[in-house]
């Protein structure tokens, strides 16, 4: 099955290294996104619609889409 993605590899990496320079504990930023891709997932398998995009990936983009408000972004990374 091929995933089509909403984004280019280089777009999410690019959001990946905004996530990662914006944090200063970097461990803790692969921590919170491991736990967010997680309840991405359950969701998904709660609402019995899996969605085609990988949870790590809508993970990243999510937080990454929160980086534009800093109130959300600053408890969560810092």
């Amino acid at each position: 099955m091929v995933r089509h993605f909403p984004v280019s590899s280089s777009e999410m990496v690019d959001r990946a290294d905004r996530l990662m320079s914006a944090a200063s504990n970097r461990y803790r930023v692969v921590v919170q996104v491991s736990r967010r891709a997680k309840r991405c997932r359950y969701e998904d398998d709660e609402n019995g619609d899996p969605s085609m995009m990988k949870p790590v990936i809508r993970a990243v983009l999510e937080m990454s889409d929160e980086f534009t408000e800093p109130e959300i972004l600053g408890h969560e990374l810092n």
